[in-house]
């Protein structure tokens, strides 16, 4: 592994506009922003992004429109949320030649759940076809891997370099970093960062850091210098942030708190929703509590 992303890592939105194309022009005014923001790196193309919609090129096209946005000034993780190892296998191969860090891999995320077996299998097919680190994305409820399982893979596929680990259950993460402490153990529980750091997160990769990147990265660098006083009080504010985005339309409440803190309006891609007149007045009092000054969308 060429790097070993760690710290505040931004899963970004995809920049559709209103007829659900992407405009790529749209990625390189995000990546800025994230990066003056000062993360320490960035995701494209995962669930935030609405990975699970973009054909072949598209992601392809996001990809490599995110690399060279980036232009090396941090690192970059490719999302793949797909059904079959071997779709997985060629989005892997469509960016390998770029300069991306690691795949960002979900186990599939269809109603059959494959074994433990088959589990380890799709990401040793994985690994020995593409030749890329990779990050499992644990996030598909009924296949859900657990920490046991997680660690298997990871030992048994040496390019399965990390986790980034979902859901709400603080106690999976901590049984997970117990267990793998020499591997990458990413946070997603988005509204328990704080906790995550403390028990030792060597990063996050989580949608809260795309809604409030300065925040989040205030939170990070508070806790590595022990401010938990300060670290705590961010906490708080990102929590009532999260409460406001977190719903069935997560990357359109994403995408809203991005766009009244500068970002050009896009768009979610069909049939998700936009962001209701509540969620974007909720969204509007978190972000104006969390910096301290008034938000309005631009037109």
């Amino acid at each position: 592994m060429k790097t070993r992303p760690t710290g505040v890592i931004p899963p970004m939105t995809t920049p559709f506009r209103k007829d659900g194309e992407i405009d790529l022009k749209q990625v390189g005014p995000q990546v800025d922003w994230l990066i003056g923001a000062g993360v320490h790196g960035m995701a494209a193309g995962g669930s935030t992004g609405e990975g699970h919609t973009l054909d072949r090129q598209e992601y392809r096209d996001l990809i490599a429109a995110t690399v060279e946005a980036a232009n090396g000034r941090a690192p970059v993780i490719a999302g793949i949320i797909v059904d079959s190892t071997r779709d997985a296998i060629k989005r892997g191969k469509l960016v390998r030649d770029m300069d991306v860090a690691a795949l960002q891999v979900t186990p599939v995320h269809y109603l059959f759940k494959p074994d433990e077996e088959a589990m380890v299998g799709h990401f040793r097919r994985m690994a020995d076809e593409t030749g890329m680190p990779i990050i499992i994305y644990n996030v598909v409820p009924w296949s859900y891997l657990s920490p046991a399982l997680l660690t298997r893979i990871m030992n048994e596929v040496p390019l399965v370099v990390g986790v980034k680990q979902s859901a709400g259950d603080l106690k999976l993460f901590a049984d997970l970093m117990l267990m793998a402490p020499d591997k990458l153990i990413y946070s997603a529980v988005d509204a328990l960062m704080y906790p995550s750091y403390t028990l030792g997160a060597h990063g996050s990769i989580a949608a809260i850091l795309s809604a409030a990147p300065h925040a989040s990265v205030a939170l990070w660098d508070a806790v590595k210098r022990g401010d938990h006083a300060h670290a705590l009080e961010l906490h708080k504010k990102l929590l009532v942030l999260w409460n406001a985005i977190i719903s069935d339309n997560l990357p359109a409440c994403t995408r809203h708190a991005q766009i009244l803190q500068g970002l050009p309006k896009t768009f979610s891609r069909a049939p998700m929703p936009e962001a209701s007149p509540a969620q974007q007045a909720a969204i509007a009092k978190a972000l104006e509590a969390l910096s301290g000054k008034r938000v309005e969308a631009a037109e």
